[in-house]
């Protein structure tokens, strides 16, 4: 029953008007099932004796068939987690691996979807305060040596500049020995030492505070490991810098934007987050206190999101920056840093994406609705010229709600194949309009997500823009639902260190659905932090603010030393 199933679902598919690309892997599938039934299906035909010279793999032809089953298919979550993100990434168009290793190049898909991030997070940091500027790509050494903290959090991460130019040698082009630089120049890792040697140039009075800039840019920080998106040695981000008169604007300004990066993934990209601070070995190098939001993905791990950092006064120290108070006295300057990057993408990826495709929260998607229109016979003018104008007035419709809109008339790719592509990239809402539809004044919806997602509606070419808007935000909230219902059954509380121990000392990125985060209470404690880590690669996400601030601690002796608990912190893997 199983191989008829699947036949028929390879004879929909085909009817449908699926390419090759689109069939081959249920193809793949159907000859596995038939093969367990007589193994001598899957035995390789053996070839007709023949006198003709065999060829060698040089010149072996490419099979075009087998390259595009193999780029088009989807590792299913549950087969092997990780492999289903890289699947995604490359089906979906959003990136690809680049001749630099441990750099990716952004396809144009993914680059749009980096564009809307950007776009409302650039109003929410106006919001907060801050203006936008650029600061150079290569900072001096002498400068990242200045914070003692700060160099040993990047050190091993930095790339350097040594020379200025290249000269012809032996064996091709070589480093000039005549254009060694004094002072060899870092590409940045982040910008705090480079802005805070210009803030010294921009404050001298306490009416020039508080200053708050933005620099949207991007980041060099050398990966062994990569993931595209989750971590990779090239990176785009924004990070934000701020100088104050005094520590409670400081920490007021590192908490605000912690509230704003949480605001962006919850009302945009529809992933719910836990809002926490960091245990002090987990902080960024030189922050006195790090806010951090933290997501959970479909497989259990938890995803830092976006982090905040209340500096102290130690960058200004560092780079003599003081300011007059309104009493004519010299004090030293509070500091902040936040940021965020495309690790979002990756966050956005594995939050809401299933096995057959990518799935975008509506207020996000670049395109929200595709259109496809199925023409009429050629040769049916009238049909044609209906069609045009149902067309024209459907698209007009949906615009003047405010959506984004494209129009899929490529005559060269049929409808079943255009209906595959938009579905792994995500689009959600997919309007289809035939001459039958029209004369029925009627099209018909097809919703890449959601308790609907699996019917095709038909609806009334008059109520097209307020039906679709409607039924897109509501996918919006439902995507947020099912992920926020994800969350708080993935914490997992009251459990004792060798529970947690056991569930996670295995507990791999390529598993699915994966164990999830444990709330505990906790004594903090450097040492034993590490212990945990090597025991079972478990690391402390935060410390949530909710939990804290109600006191969940008081009374508990930590899980783990059996100690009186300062905190309730939450452990887990993490990407």
């Amino acid at each position: 029953s199983r191989i008829k199933e699947k036949g028929d679902e390879i004879r929909a598919l085909k009817e449908s008007g699926a390419g090759k690309a689109a069939v081959a892997p249920l193809v793949e599938e159907l000859l596995a099932l038939k093969a367990q039934l007589d193994p001598s299906i899957a035995q390789p035909k053996k070839q007709k004796a023949s006198n003709k010279q065999k060829q060698s793999p040089q010149n072996k032809p490419v099979n075009k068939s087998e390259e595009e089953s193999e780029s088009d298919f989807i590792t299913a979550r549950s087969v092997d987690y990780s492999k289903w993100y890289n699947d995604i990434i490359r089906v979906a168009g959003l990136a690809e691996t680049s001749p630099v290793r441990g750099c990716m190049v952004i396809k144009p898909w993914g680059m749009s979807l980096w564009d809307k991030v950007r776009t409302e997070l650039d109003i929410l940091i106006k919001e907060h305060g801050a203006e936008n500027a650029y600061f150079p790509l290569l900072i001096p050494k002498s400068f990242l040596s200045k914070e003692a903290e700060h160099v040993d959090g990047f050190a091993k991460e930095c790339a350097v500049v040594t020379h200025h130019r290249l000269t012809a040698g032996e064996g091709g082009l070589i480093a000039d020995p005549e254009a060694e630089l004094e002072d060899p120049l870092i590409i940045r890792p982040t910008s705090e030492t480079m802005i805070w040697y210009m803030f010294r140039k921009w404050i001298n009075s306490h009416r020039d505070l508080p200053l708050k800039v933005n620099q949207w840019a991007n980041v060099m920080r050398w990966e062994m490991r990569t993931r595209p998106f989750l971590r990779t040695s090239e990176f785009l981000w924004q990070e934000g810098h701020t100088a104050h008169a005094t520590s409670e604007g400081a920490l007021e300004d590192a908490s605000g934007m912690m509230e704003k990066y949480a605001s962006l993934c919850e009302n945009l990209l529809a992933m719910p987050v836990v809002r926490g601070v960091k245990s002090p070995s987990e902080r960024f190098a030189g922050a006195e206190e790090t806010f951090t939001i933290e997501a959970l993905m479909q497989n259990g791990w938890a995803l830092q999101s976006g982090t905040s950092h209340f500096l102290g006064q130690s960058f200004g120290k560092a780079f003599d920056v003081t300011f007059q108070d309104a009493d004519g006295e010299q004090k030293d300057v509070w500091g902040t840093s936040w940021g965020v990057s495309t690790r979002l993408l990756g966050a956005l990826i594995m939050t809401h994406s299933d096995d057959n495709g990518l799935v975008l929260p509506p207020r996000v998607a670049p395109i929200q609705v595709v259109v496809v229109p199925i023409p009429p016979k050629k040769n049916d003018q009238g049909s044609k010229i209906a069609m045009e104008k149902a067309l024209d007035d459907l698209v007009a419709n949906l615009k003047t709600q405010g959506l984004r809109v494209k129009v899929d008339d490529r005559e060269f790719m049929r409808n079943g194949a255009k209906y595959f592509e938009w579905e792994r990239k995500g689009v959600p809402l997919r309007i289809e309009l035939g001459p039958r539809d029209v004369k029925n004044n009627a099209c018909i919806f097809k919703y890449r997500a959601g308790p609907r997602s699996d019917e095709k509606l038909s609806v009334d070419l008059k109520d097209v823009g307020i039906m679709a808007k409607e039924g897109l935000e509501s996918m919006q909230q439902g995507l947020f639902e099912e992920a926020k219902s994800r969350l708080e059954a993935g914490i997992t509380h009251d459990v004792s260190y060798d529970e947690m121990k056991q569930a996670l000392e295995n507990d791999e990125a390529s598993a699915y659905p994966g164990n999830g985060l444990y709330l505990v209470p906790w004594k903090c404690d450097a040492t034993n932090e590490d212990k945990i880590k090597a025991e079972c690669k478990a690391t402390i996400r935060c410390y949530p603010l909710d939990a804290n601030n109600q006191g969940l601690f008081k009374g508990k002796k930590c899980f783990y030393s059996g100690d009186d608990a300062t905190h309730m912190a939450l452990f887990g893997r993490a990407f």
